[in-house]
């Protein structure tokens, strides 16, 4: 963990620790990673909600790994993964669950509204 991850850096805080919106985007991209396997051609995964407690601090400096563990199947076109970050003492600095929902890639990009 690096400076750019702080709270102070990202504006989630005043202090110089990880940032609870960078370690969800850390557990957010392990869900990406674990949800390959539920993707087939022109298919993609998309966020849909997040429950996480941050619980630990992680100073500048820290290692943090974060994991995402999959569901066995897929309920329909939800995806909902066990996510857990860990710091190099062995102690849990978060946990808690991220939805994922199943999309056609080119059908999401062309009914998603522009800003």
């Amino acid at each position: 963990m690096t400076d750019v991850d702080t709270a102070v850096t990202v504006g989630s805080g005043d202090v110089p620790v990880l940032a609870t919106p960078r370690l969800i985007a850390w557990m957010e991209a392990a869900t990406v990673r674990a949800a390959a396997p539920f993707t087939g051609p022109g298919q993609t995964t998309v966020g849909t909600a997040i429950r996480i407690e941050h619980l630990r601090a992680t100073r500048v400096g820290g290692r943090v790994e974060v994991d995402a563990e999959p569901p066995a199947t897929a309920a329909g076109q939800r995806l909902t993964f066990l996510v857990r970050a860990v710091d190099a003492s062995g102690e849990l600095v978060a946990t808690g669950e991220i939805d994922r929902a199943i999309v056609d890639r080119q059908r999401f990009l062309t009914t998603t509204p522009d800003p």
